[in-house]
């Protein structure tokens, strides 16, 4: 008996590492928000980030042009869209691949959850009076000397990892990461040389998770970066939508029922791409569709969207698929159910996509748009083309959206890249040249 909400014929493709579309059966229009989290939860994230911003920006020099502000640019891409988009209207790239501080789109969550953890300690410690205070003190020795006294530690494919230990390491307290066995060795590199403890594992992402969760709990002072289910995570990638309408409102780009907005986001265990989509959909409501995309190797947020609400998420390895795929940052076995909960009422689907796809848009965004993604990050490029497939059409005819898609607007989001090592790059650049020419 299939337990899950996927016809046979999807369900043998998956299992096969076929690509395909799944449309989600729980999306409501208009947009019904969970209970949980609270939406004020966003804006608080969102004070709490600018309440920061001058800390932020003595730390890191490089975020001196946003005023301490982790935010990346939208880029229209004309070239890109005449070659991706068949079903009209405008094409915007998320430049979260170039965010300052982490470079992906890690960067606001992950730093975000560590900032929520410093100022409980130094509110609580009287570092600092309220959250009126100078942020700027928490660099002060006394900072340091009460923040050296605990352990952060996460468990991560690669990005996560990084963001946790680059904002960890700053403020000066001890950090840990686990990384699973699809990690990168230039990303564990780079957390060393920053001081950060660094645990591999042969196993995947699941089993680095839990090894850091554990050694959590027999600290004392540690604290644990949930990402199957922490919502300072989720809030501060959520923070992402309210920058993204401010980008859009200065763009003149509309965003109503006759000019609807999707959004193609890559996704991992699930907590970036649903907290985004959660402000997303807090901010446009129905005049904002969001599509998860996965590989084809690790269809997690897939088999976790289509399982009953509260039920626990199927793991890819219950299908028979071994999580072997060159997109390091979406290779997770079993999606968490929190952020499945979270978002059921709001993803609009999810699609699924080969390795070899995924370096043909790595080579696309190259040749027109001069832009370096890692293979991860390319795999939102494929989200235009999708809406061609018969679940795509589907999806814009029972939505009275087909008459609709010359003005619509595309927005694939480009999880990471910047950081790689240009020798990295080459390789998978190399790789993408010969499979697309």
């Amino acid at each position: 008996m299939n337990p899950l909400s996927i016809a046979q014929d999807g369900l043998k493709a998956i299992q096969n590492s076929q690509s395909i579309v799944w449309l989600n059966k729980n999306y409501q229009i208009p947009a019904s928000a969970p209970s949980t989290p609270d939406v004020d939860e966003l804006y608080a994230a969102e004070s709490r980030l600018k309440r920061f911003a001058p800390l932020l920006q003595r730390l890191f020099p490089e975020l001196e042009p946003s005023h301490g502000l982790i935010e990346s640019s939208l880029i229209k891409a004309d070239r890109l869209n005449s070659r991706i988009n068949p079903v009209g209207g405008s094409l915007y790239l998320k430049a979260d691949h170039d965010l300052p501080v982490a470079g992906s789109v890690k960067a606001r969550g992950g730093i975000h959850e560590v900032l929520c953890f410093a100022e409980s300690l130094a509110l609580k410690h009287g570092v600092l009076k309220g959250v009126d205070s100078d942020y700027c003190t928490l660099t002060s020795q006394s900072a340091r000397d009460l923040f050296s006294q605990h352990t952060i530690t996460v468990g991560s494919t690669g990005n996560l990892g990084l963001s946790i230990g680059v904002i960890g390491s700053a403020l000066g307290f001890k950090t840990v990461v686990h990384m699973s066995s699809d990690a990168k060795e230039w990303k564990m590199e780079r957390l060393r040389k920053r001081g950060v403890r660094v645990v591999e594992h042969d196993a995947d992402y699941g089993a680095a998770l839990e090894a850091g969760r554990l050694e959590t709990i027999a600290d004392p002072c540690g604290y644990f970066v949930d990402d199957e289910r922490s919502p300072n995570l989720f809030m501060g990638y959520a923070v992402a939508a309210r920058r993204l309408q401010a980008q859009l409102e200065t763009l003149n780009i509309m965003v109503d029922a006759e000019h609807p907005l999707f959004v193609y986001l890559p996704a991992g265990v699930g907590g970036a791409p649903g907290g985004i989509t959660y402000g997303l959909k807090h901010i446009f409501n129905d005049h904002v569709h969001c599509f998860f995309a996965e590989p084809v190797q690790a269809p997690c947020m897939l088999l976790g969207m289509a399982g009953a609400p509260g039920a626990v998420p199927t793991s890819i390895y219950e299908l028979g698929l071994k999580n072997r795929t060159d997109a390091d940052g979406l290779a997770v076995g079993a999606a968490s159910q929190w952020v499945c909960d979270a978002t059921r009422n709001l993803l609009s689907g999810v699609y699924t996509a080969t390795d070899e796809q995924l370096y043909q848009q790595l080579y696309l965004l190259k040749d027109l748009e001069n832009i370096e993604v890692e293979p991860s990050a390319a795999i939102g490029c494929l989200g235009p083309e999708m809406l061609m497939t018969e679940a795509g059409q589907k999806y814009l005819d029972s939505h009275h959206l087909t008459h609709r898609m010359s003005n619509s607007v595309h927005i694939p989001w480009l999880t990471g890249g910047s950081f790689v090592p240009d020798e990295e790059y080459q390789r998978y650049l190399a790789k993408a040249v010969k499979i697309s020419t």
